[in-house]
């Protein structure tokens, strides 16, 4: 087998003109529906969760040591869980209106593409 060939012809493909697709508009205009919603789900998530451990640390006294740090752990843990738990219904509810969006586009180029083929 010739490797050497292989491997002339995958970066000859790197360097070629690329054709337009329908099927690659359609995975990018899927991706441009669900982006918004994802980029919100981790960077909510992860403020979240770094505000929830902080309170914990608060709470078990790693950081601050008297009773007011303490209390102060436990609102701050609390709002950080109340937070983490409600990241998902607001993602959920974020896609859908994503995909509501986008949804007559993609459908049309999705029958498009199987109405051509």
């Amino acid at each position: 087998m010739n490797t050497d060939k292989i491997i002339a012809e995958s970066i000859a493909k790197e360097y070629a003109p690329k054709e337009h697709s329908k099927i690659i508009a359609l995975k990018k205009l899927d991706a441009k529906a669900k982006r918004p919603a994802n980029i919100f789900a981790y960077t909510f998530g992860g403020i979240s969760s770094l505000v929830a451990g902080t309170g914990m640390c608060l709470a078990m006294q790693v950081i601050g040591g008297t009773i007011s740090f303490m209390i102060l752990g436990i609102v701050i843990g609390i709002i950080g869980f109340t937070c983490c738990s409600i990241n998902y219904p607001i993602y959920k509810k974020m896609l859908e209106n994503g995909k509501k969006k986008y949804a007559y586009e993609i459908v049309e180029l999705a029958r498009e593409i199987s109405e051509g083929k």
